[in-house]
Parts: structure tokens; C-alpha cells; sequence
């Protein structure tokens, strides 16, 4: 029964991390400009949120879904703010004055985990795709007694960190291959791609007002 749990948990801790959105990037950009850990660590930052939010839905939190969903476009609104804001920082990075900065400091992880941590966190719709995921998959079925809760909860963070280790993994496996000018560019196309998710969800967003 527990293990089928925490099986469950890490299926759908792994599937939902999988969609290559704003923290996949910048998990990529870390790795190539920074580390494999820097990546990881980045990584480590969404799966905290996402967990938090599987938390919410796992032990139904109504007070905070309903805040959630009152103030849905505020949320939304913040969250474009957040992740514009990177795209933009990530854009006009100089790699020469992070690979300088890494050779004299080391990678500050604390940083990279708490900035994807915000990221992530600033996408509170979250918790209703963990609320679908879990009724679509039988888990809240399974779920009878209050502590079987945890047992998902741990395995959807464990399936989150299986992801992130392996993209990070397989992005350092080809970072020597990177020059300086590749670098560059990864910036610049990491920034490019943030802002549009963005402007796409804005987008989104505006016509759902409309219809």
C-alpha cells in the first residue's frame, strides 16, 4: 500500500517537472554557466514549490485554493512580473563575468535554489494540476487515511529531484563542448524563450477574459 503510494508520488512528481518551461531553462543555463549542482540545485527550488503545492491539494487546503482562485489574475499577474524579470536578467548576463565571478566565490546554491523557488512558487495555479492529477489518477482514492498522504508528497519530491538530477546530469555531460561564444549565446536564447512564455501566457490569459 505504501510503496504503491510513493510510486504513484514519484510518477507524478516526475511528469509534471518534465515540461521544459522557465525553470527547465534556466536549469540548463546554470548547468552550462555555472554547474552540474548549480543546475540541481536550481531544480531543487521547483521541486520544493511544487511539493508545497502538492501539499496544499494532497491534504485539500480549502482556505488557501479558495484564496488561490479569487485572486487567480493577481497571482498570474505577479508571477509574468517574476519570470519577465528573469528572462530579462538571464538575457544581458555576460558568462565571462559568471564563469570570473564562480572561479573567485564558488556558486552561491542558496541563491539558485531560492530564486527558482520564486519562480515556481509565483504560479500558485499549480496546486489545481496536482488537484486534477490526483483525481484523475485514483491517488486521492487511495489516499483514506490522512498519512498516506505523506507517503505521496514524498514520492512527487522524489520524482521532481529524479528529474532535475537528470536533465542537469545530461547537460554537463556536453558543457565541455561549450565555448564562450556558445555560452553567450545560450544567454541570450535562454532570455529570448523566458520572456516569450511570458508574453504567451499573457496572451493566454487576456483571451480567457474575453471568452
Amino acid at each position: 500500500m505504501f510503496l504503491t503510494l510513493l510510486l504513484k508520488g514519484i510518477l507524478i512528481g516526475f511528469l509534471v517537472s518534465i515540461p521544459l518551461g522557465p525553470i527547465g531553462i534556466l536549469v540548463i543555463q546554470r548547468t552550462v554557466n555555472k554547474s552540474r549542482v548549480a543546475g540541481l540545485m536550481s531544480g531543487m527550488g521547483a521541486a520544493l514549490s511544487d511539493t508545497l503545492y502538492a501539499v496544499i491539494a494532497g491534504f485539500s487546503l480549502t482556505f488557501i485554493i479558495d484564496f488561490i482562485r479569487e485572486n487567480e489574475l493577481l497571482f498570474q499577474a505577479f508571477g509574468a512580473l517574476v519570470v519577465l524579470a528573469l528572462g530579462i536578467h538571464i538575457f544581458f548576463k555576460n558568462p565571462v563575468t559568471d564563469l570570473r565571478r564562480n572561479r573567485l566565490k564558488g556558486n552561491t546554491h542558496f541563491q539558485d535554489i531560492i530564486s527558482s523557488f520564486l519562480v515556481t512558487i509565483s504560479n500558485p495555479l499549480t496546486v489545481f494540476v496536482f488537484l486534477a492529477v490526483f483525481t484523475s489518477s485514483g491517488v486521492a482514492i487511495s489516499m483514506e487515511k490522512p498519512y498516506h498522504s505523506f507517503f505521496v508528497i514524498l514520492g512527487i519530491f522524489s520524482g521532481a529531484f529524479i528529474w532535475w538530477f537528470s536533465l542537469s546530469g545530461v547537460v554537463s555531460i556536453f558543457k565541455h563542448k561549450f565555448n564562450l561564444r556558445i555560452l553567450w549565446w545560450i544567454n541570450k536564447t535562454a532570455g529570448i524563450l523566458i520572456v516569450l512564455f511570458v508574453l504567451i501566457t499573457v496572451v493566454v490569459v487576456v483571451q480567457k477574459g474575453f471568452y
